[in-house]
């Protein structure tokens, strides 16, 4: 049995900058989140390939349509394994809100599997398993911070920011990815300066990290769900230094430098807003 941490991601830029075939082509630098669901994985070896999926949450499917089931029947299809295998995931991510949480548990599942087997697959060949189930878990395989292109499944590490707070705000409301893609339009599309963002972090400026926070599905999900444009308001005006949708929504987060002034917005956030999911978390670095 392992017991696997699966944080969340943020965006802290996110351009579409093009389509190719089906797939949006992105230029976006994520980094991650001390938030995380808990995966564990019990193996019981077997002759058949079994596999059951649970969760404390309800909202969870826990039939193929998960994503982490995908990677447990890709995982073992590819090597040729048998098994039963059970996961169970606890989940503290916000569903469907924009930070990966659904792929952060299928990275989990893969780098658990990949333990549990003694398969000794490198990071390399799990990234490439990963981006055939779904272009977020490769960047959740390597963690830290990254600069994705391609579909997202082509990563480059990079600096992390600055050591920072991070205040989660998630409406209670499930936005879906591929619908928020399907809106996108590129010649109506705000150009984001992802290459701004990289300076920022190379030169470990807080200041110009939250100055160059941008992402171009923001809009779109905007007018979708106008609790986003409220949540970015409040935060602002508490005074986060830098606010931000994170990927397609309707998840907001904002960057405070000092603890002190973090914890007093959260408290604030907490009370204003008792029905969203409200979270004080870090940046992993």
């Amino acid at each position: 049995m392992l017991r696997i941490k699966a944080p969340a991601k943020i965006n802290l830029s996110l351009s579409v900058i093009g389509k190719q075939e089906k797939f949006h082509k992105v230029k976006m630098v994520m980094t991650t989140l001390d938030l995380a669901d808990y995966v564990t994985i019990t193996k019981t070896d077997s002759h058949a390939r079994n596999i059951t999926v649970t969760s404390d949450c309800a909202m969870v499917p826990t039939n193929e349509d998960n994503i982490a089931y995908q990677a447990a029947i890709t995982f073992m299809e590819r090597f040729n394994l048998t098994a039963d295998i059970h996961i169970h995931i606890e989940k503290n991510i916000p569903i469907a809100g924009g930070l990966a949480g659904g792929s952060s548990n299928a990275a989990a599942v893969l780098k658990g599997m990949n333990e549990l087997f003694n398969v000794n697959c490198g990071i390399p060949e799990l990234c490439v398993i990963g981006a055939s189930i779904g272009s977020d878990i490769p960047f959740c395989i390597i963690g830290k911070t990254a600069l994705a292109t391609g579909r997202g499944e082509i990563i480059t590490p990079i600096p992390s920011p600055p050591p920072c707070w991070v205040i989660i705000v998630n409406p209670r409301i499930s936005v879906s990815t591929q619908e928020i893609y399907g809106l996108f339009k590129l010649e109506e599309a705000e150009k984001i300066d992802v290459d701004a963002m990289l300076k920022a972090l190379e030169n470990q400026d807080f200041n110009q990290v939250c100055k160059n926070l941008a992402n171009n599905l923001e809009p779109i999900t905007m007018a979708k769900v106008s609790r986003i444009g409220k949540i970015k308001d409040k935060l602002s005006s508490l005074g986060a230094n830098g606010v931000l949708m994170s990927g397609s929504g309707a998840t907001v987060f904002a960057l405070v430098y000092t603890e002190k002034k973090a914890t007093a917005i959260y408290q604030q956030m907490k009370a204003i807003y008792p029905h969203y999911t409200v979270h004080l978390t870090r940046i992993l670095t």
